[in-house]
């Protein structure tokens, strides 16, 4: 059949995609930016020089390809070897290279073969929680399984998971947000753990925002053959313009995401920041504290003025506005200069979902909030 126009030298599947949808970006100075979970606090100034003293002839050179002097220091961090980590371009880029390594692309031919191979084709979450995750099964033809959270998003239990049977025990992935987003809802390591110990494929414990949670699952990417834990410098350590994430899991799966890693996959300055960074953990740490205590500052605050807060771990929190619909509240706090978060899902309709500023930030969204209401 002859050609008809470029569209024709795209896959059907790449035509079919919905991409992935960012946070707002602004162009227009003045804004107080709540809408990306940033962190509102800046790098050390140790972080910032010691990326500034980097800025020299090393930029014509290649970056050590493995990141391995990084490699070496997040093992001494989590009390593990190099082998067992592997780091990315943003723990984003090491989501879809564990599709890419663990799941194969659905079989759409023989019914019988779709059956037996049925679990190896899957990629599983919990819905509403990171909406990359569907994207990345897209991406890869593979078939993804969302599962509702509870009303209150937590994990439903495993007996609940079992007697609903739409949870797939069999999955070839399955990614657990913890804390959810974008709920904030935090998971106990031991329910997390329960839920890991009855899986038969590789379960990836997507931590981005841990640093604000109190549990964490770190310890069971070390005990489990199949459990990797995925981390990022971008929310907690203010290096989102650098884009370093790493995963810490078996030796094993770290191998098999190290050969289909992109060479230099890991700019050098990032790898600078993220090891100058690892010398600052007091300087970072005050910061979560500070970002938790205003967090727990602005619930009760907005609760006053009527909105719906939902308990969270994450340096954000999940409401549902009073009196007007939740897309509308999004456009009158633009108004007002304030950005947050609202998502085109079935699931989120209602919700804002507000990133944790700095508390001059989260006084301006109050008194945008009251002047609404008013």
């Amino acid at each position: 059949m002859a050609l008809t126009g470029p569209r024709d030298f795209i896959r059907p599947l790449v035509q079919r995609l919905q991409p992935y949808i960012p946070g707002e970006q602004p162009k227009i100075s003045g804004l107080v930016k709540l809408n990306t979970n940033e962190n509102p606090y800046p790098p050390s100034p140790k972080v910032l020089a010691a990326i500034k003293q980097a800025a020299d002839g090393r930029l014509r050179l290649y970056p050590n390809p493995t990141a391995q002097p990084l490699r070496e220091k997040l093992a001494k961090f989590h009390d593990c070897k190099p082998e067992n980590i592997i780091v990315g371009n943003g723990s984003d880029e090491l989501l879809a290279m564990a599709v890419r390594a663990f799941v194969e692309p659905a079989i759409v031919t023989k019914s019988r073969m779709r059956t037996r191979t049925a679990g190896k084709s899957v990629v599983q979450f919990f819905h509403p929680s990171y909406s990359l995750y569907p994207v990345l099964a897209a991406m890869h033809g593979a078939r993804a399984n969302a599962v509702p959270l509870e009303p209150d998003f937590g994990l439903a239990p495993v007996r609940a998971l079992k007697r609903g049977k739409q949870w797939d025990f069999r999955a070839a992935l399955s990614f657990i947000t913890t804390p959810n987003a974008p709920s904030g809802h935090g998971y106990s390591t031991a329910d997390l753990q329960q839920l890991c110990e009855l899986q038969t494929g590789v379960v990836v414990l997507d931590e981005a925002y841990v640093d604000f949670a109190e549990e964490n699952g770190l310890s069971l990417s070390l005990k489990y053959p199949h459990v990797l834990v995925a981390r990022t410098f971008s929310k907690a350590y203010s290096l989102c313009f650098q884009r370093v994430g790493y995963v810490v899991g078996p030796r094993e799966l770290i191998a098999a995401l190290d050969k289909i890693r992109d060479s230099y996959n890991v700019n050098g300055l990032g790898q600078i920041a993220a090891m100058a960074t690892l010398d600052e953990l007091p300087y970072y740490r005050k910061n979560f504290q500070k970002i938790v205590a205003t967090r727990r500052r602005l619930s009760p605050m907005l609760a006053e003025l009527g909105f719906e807060v939902f308990p969270s771990q994450a340096n954000f929190i999940l409401v549902r506005p009073p009196q007007y619909a939740a897309w509308a509240w999004l456009q009158k706090l633009r108004e007002h200069k304030i950005l947050v978060r609202w998502f085109d899902d079935t699931t989120l309709w209602d919700f804002l979902r507000i990133s944790i500023g700095t508390p001059n930030e989260v006084d301006a969204l109050v008194k945008a909030a009251r002047a609404i209401l008013r």
